[in-house]
């Protein structure tokens, strides 16, 4: 039933971005107030997501219109910032967003960004009933939400495009100083951007954590790998290389053994803050040591390239696409939608209800991952520098292999052959009968 007051005020459309920068975001802002705008709708930002909000705070807002967004799509960042607060952490700061978002007497709500942002705007949306019509963008450069048909997150595509750029320059310099780089990407639960910049750069090897499938891994696991792969180049006469390491890898190491290493800090949505754990370091000091230790010289740098890929101004694929998003956003809930995430899919919109690509046991959004077992990445592993079974088939290929590394022939079997199972993870030790009859077994 239509509100009282509807005849003799605008209704309100508000826009928040939540969790990390990515690419694009400006263009998304600028698409929705546009065509909220042209449907006779008065636009604000939220600043700072649900930061305010959660505190009850009505005040930090600003009011949008077409000419002062009309070409910030080119921009990255956000002209409305953003940040990770979690108003789900607690009823009262939910309660404290509605009542702040009452005071402004928001009929339409567009969130923007990822997994953590999504799961808000879905709880959000369930609160306020038919208050508040809620739609949220989907937004990441992990690239790690089931979008249907494969679509991408907007801000993934320049994120690889910037992230190849860079890679390219340090694979020149590997090859001009005869050094290794040790490159960590973002992905805190999927490797697409890895992989993406890994491949489309031509690195000499990517690692993700998918291709453990789902098995927990030792630190020395990731370290045999890349020792390896610097063995087989020095084979090939090129003693040097890039390496691309996924965080999410430390998302597979057992939580004991990084303790051991690193201090674990949490951020408001209850993850790691990966990106405070310097896992490039951590695997070029030990492959390193590894290395000099057995009288091999090697130059390895570590580097990450996670927060120079957040608010790079967008490619033209995201410029256009979060055009598409944004006007999708507001032609939804105009309609009359709700509680739904905006899609598109073969150039038609597609909303998709929270339910749809939420977990049934956490009610949080499905995790996208690598598939490989896909074509895909089975061209992106013909074309790494890695131990394959090809190489130890042949003896004198192995022995090659041991005295470069400086090992004898069965130590380097003994020491490096797990690596070439699916997946490359060392096999559980079996129980003697001694050790279980100690056990009780």
């Amino acid at each position: 039933m239509p509100k009282m007051d509807d005849a003799v005020r605008r209704r309100t459309l508000a826009i928040l971005v939540g969790g990390g920068p990515a690419p694009g975001i400006n263009g998304v802002i600028r698409s929705i107030t546009i065509e909220a705008a042209n449907s006779g709708l008065k636009v604000i930002g939220i600043y700072d997501g649900f930061k305010w909000l959660a505190r009850g705070d009505s005040s930090r807002v600003t009011e949008l219109h077409t000419e002062n967004v009309s070409r910030i799509h080119f921009l990255g960042g956000s002209i409305l910032r953003t940040s990770r607060d979690n108003p789900t952490e607690n009823p009262a700061k939910m309660e404290a967003a509605l009542r702040a978002l009452t005071q402004l007497e928001v009929d339409y709500l567009v969130t923007i960004g990822g997994d953590d942002t999504a799961y808000s705007s879905r709880k959000l949306a369930e609160l306020v009933g038919e208050q508040i019509q809620v739609a949220h963008v989907p937004k990441t450069i992990d690239n790690d939400l089931p979008l249907p048909g494969d679509m991408p997150t907007f801000g993934y595509e320049t994120a690889r495009h910037v992230g190849a750029d860079i890679v390219r320059t340090l694979m020149e310099d590997a090859q001009t100083t005869s050094r290794w780089y040790c490159v960590v990407s973002m992905g805190r639960k999927a490797g697409h951007l890895a992989l993406g910049i890994g491949k489309a750069a031509g690195a000499t090897l990517t690692i993700i954590g998918e291709e453990f499938r789902n098995r927990r891994i030792s630190f020395t696991t990731v370290c045999d790998i890349l020792e390896t792969s610097a063995i087989k180049r020095m084979a090939m006469g090129r003693p040097y290389g890039v390496a691309v390491l996924a965080e999410g890898i430390l998302d597979r190491i057992d939580k004991n053994e990084l303790m051991r290493v690193a201090d674990l800090d949490y951020d408001a949505h209850g993850n790691i803050r990966f990106s405070e754990i310097d896992l490039g370091r951590m695997v070029k000091s030990e492959v390193t040591r590894r290395l000099k230790e057995r009288g091999i010289p090697a130059t390895i740098v570590a580097k990450d390239i996670g927060y120079e890929l957040r608010c790079v101004d967008p490619i033209p694929f995201d410029c256009e696409y979060v055009q598409d998003l944004g006007y999708a956003a507001v032609r939804y809930l105009l309609s009359g939608g709700s509680g739904a995430i905006v899609s598109i899919v073969r150039g038609k919109v597609i909303p998709l209800a929270f339910e749809e690509l939420a977990d049934p046991t956490t009610g949080r959004l499905r995790i996208r991952q690598v598939d490989i077992d896909s074509d895909s990445y089975k061209v992106a592993r013909q074309y790494m520098v890695r131990l394959e079974a090809e190489d130890l088939a042949e003896v004198k290929t192995t022995a090659r292999l041991a005295l470069l590394g400086k090992l004898s022939k069965d130590e380097f079997e003994h020491r490096f052959k797990y690596l070439i199972n699916d997946p490359p993870v060392k096999p559980e030790p079996e129980e003697t009968p001694a050790a279980a009859e100690k056990t009780g077994g």
